[in-house]
């Protein structure tokens, strides 16, 4: 019984050691850390930025066709340079992180949000099944209309289990991937748009993006996503306006 015990107090001993070596503490502590308090230091960061730049901001030169929410990547090296910042924030990419930087309105009111690449990355699984499938087929493998214009991804022609989805930085629901005509991926923000018209007091009228009201009310950008205005008091895709995509 005694040396059962020992052997028992070992194993516990190795375990705890092992625990040790995978989550090494600097990693702890950068996980406890709120992504709201890191955002909010970034934030002060490009304001002090800005101030002392005669109105620049620290961001990644981008091609002008790059997606809207992602155009204005956070650069943080000069950030650095200038001493405003010390160290990149522990969620962030750059320092192995699940996040991004990005800058919203920087013409007007710059606000910093967070793109969750967690939806890149399922995006880039999806998009490099369909490249495949595209190689051997005219069309792209359209599912049922959703919207004018808009399809489900035909899962089973992808030989994928079921239909593909990315997880909500918002709600945690389940968002739908889906397509354009021409075989663009995007993910179906609708359910999330639905909650923040109804959460959040606004003045939208159609033809106005309303994918800001998630983007400034909340910590994330609504990256992959389509053109949504309000129809009738609901999210609607808004194909007239695609140069905001």
């Amino acid at each position: 019984m005694k040396h059962t015990y020992i052997r028992l107090l070992c194993l516990l001993s190795m375990i705890f050691l092992l625990s040790g070596c995978l989550y090494p503490e600097s990693e702890l502590s950068k996980n406890q850390k709120s992504n709201e308090s890191q955002l909010e230091a970034v934030q002060s960061a490009v304001d002090q930025y800005q101030e002392k730049n005669q109105g620049l901001l620290p961001i990644q030169t981008k091609p002008s066709d790059t997606p809207i929410f992602q155009k204005h990547l956070v650069d943080f090296q000069p950030l650095k340079e200038q001493n405003i910042m010390t160290e990149i924030p522990g969620n962030a990419y750059q320092n192995g992180g699940i996040y991004q930087y990005t800058i919203i309105i920087p013409d007007e009111n710059p606000q910093v949000k967070l793109i969750d690449l967690r939806i890149s990355d399922t995006i880039r699984e999806v998009a490099v099944k369909l490249d495949i499938y595209r190689n051997e087929h005219l069309y792209p493998p359209f599912g049922k209309e959703v919207a004018e214009g808009i399809f489900q991804v035909d899962h089973e022609e992808l030989g994928l289990e079921s239909r593909p989805y990315v997880v909500s930085p918002y709600s945690q629901e389940n968002l739908p991937i889906v397509m354009d005509t021409e075989g663009n991926l995007y993910v179906d923000y609708r359910i999330d748009l639905t909650n923040a018209l109804e959460e959040y007091e606004h003045n939208f009228e159609e033809g106005d993006d309303i994918r800001y009201l998630l983007a400034e009310k909340t910590p994330f950008v609504p990256v992959y996503s389509f053109p949504y205005t309000i129809r009738d008091g609901e999210p609607a895709f808004n194909l007239t306006d695609k140069q905001n995509k």
